[in-house]
């Protein structure tokens, strides 16, 4: 049974496609902090059935009209990659506080414009980099924080498996699409490398920095072979931590997600699932004072709806905020784009210098 606070975040979504479907619409009616007060799509059929399904307080056509709003508190932007910093920047100068989906950008220039008008409004701008908020990797930053000591190393996979439409499709409901949806003016998949790069790429790098911190170098080799790409990345941290990261997409075989960090105390290995499964991540934590083994259950694993309640627990609240920050989003744009050029020219990049599009 849910339980509700007195005082809950006045949420406007916008988009209604699929992860917002899929994703936001749902946590912000589950959430013990927030409401889904409104919804906004260009497409009247689309915010028609959303409108309907999820029964908001207001519907708008128009963005500027949602914003315009009083009674909306904050803004959830749920849609294309390439209208993610436009749209935020214009819902931080409406005076409303930013949850953005992930990746922030698709180039570095773009989010640190976002960053100058975060920083001149002083509201808060969180990324949907939503694994934070899985209990798992909760559990095993907490480890690190307090116990490990120094790390050693860190070895992180995100690959993507043929199979993942097939197991999705049969447990997500049936998207509703629209043909009069606003959509990009360039297909984004008609760059596979940079489009799997930024869908799924941005956790890889994201999970990494939530466990080890800074990366200020990284190394990339990229293969592509029967229609797979594979990025190798060997990667340099600001604590000395050594790292490896694999990217591929996709493995004919099941989902395969998951790292191994060893440190001064312990060790972790953790096996991360498809998200749409809403499961925790398996995570082992070993503790070498005392050789045993700690494995959390984590039962809530709805990782979107715990974002937006720890979302709404900083705007409401002033409690320190948990989720990534726009220095998180575009430190992770940043590396991306580093990944991709060393890729390209086959030598090492520093991730502080790096410029331009992912």
């Amino acid at each position: 049974m849910l339980t509700k606070d007195a005082r809950r975040l006045r949420v406007g979504v916008l988009g209604c496609g699929p992860i917002a479907q899929f994703a936001h619409l749902e946590s912000a009616v589950k959430a013990r902090n927030a409401d889904l007060y409104a919804i906004c799509d260009a497409a009247p059929d689309l915010l028609a059935r959303m409108g309907a399904t999820y029964e908001p307080t207001k519907a708008y056509a128009d963005y500027d009209a949602m914003l315009a709003d009083p009674e909306v508190e904050a803004v959830v932007v749920a849609i294309s990659d390439s209208f993610h910093v436009p749209m935020a920047i214009r819902a931080l100068e409406a005076g409303k506080p930013v949850l953005c989906e992930k990746p922030l950008g698709v180039n570095v220039e773009e989010v640190e414009a976002l960053k100058k008008v975060v920083e001149r409004t002083g509201l808060i701008l969180q990324v949907g980099h939503m694994k934070r908020f899985d209990p798992g990797l909760e559990a095993a930053e907490k480890f690190i924080q307090t116990e490990m000591g120094q790390m050693l190393s860190l070895k992180a996979w995100y690959c993507d498996s043929t199979h993942r439409y097939t197991m999705t499709d049969a447990v997500q409901p049936l998207p509703i699409t629209s043909k009069q949806a606003k959509k990009p003016s360039e297909n984004p998949k008609a760059d596979l490398r940079r489009y799997f790069m930024l869908a799924h790429g941005s956790h890889l790098v994201d999970t990494a920095r939530f466990l080890c911190g800074e990366i200020t170098e990284v190394r990339a080799r990229l293969l592509e072979r029967f229609g797979a790409y594979s990025w190798f990345v060997e990667t340099s941290f600001a604590n000395g931590v050594l790292g490896h990261l694999d990217l591929t997409v996709a493995v004919r075989m099941d989902w395969f997600e998951g790292f191994q960090l060893y440190g001064e105390n312990g060790s972790i290995i953790a096996k991360t699932y498809n998200p749409w499964y809403f499961k925790s991540s398996d995570v082992e934590i070993f503790s070498e004072k005392d050789a045993t083994y700690h494995r959390p259950l984590g039962a809530d694993g709805h990782f979107f709806r715990r974002q937006l309640e720890g979302f709404a627990d900083t705007v409401l609240n002033g409690v320190p905020q948990r989720g990534a920050n726009i220095d998180d989003g575009l430190a992770s744009v940043r590396a991306m784009a580093a990944i991709a050029e060393s890729a390209r020219s086959g030598k090492a990049v520093r991730v502080a210098d790096m410029q331009g599009a992912v």
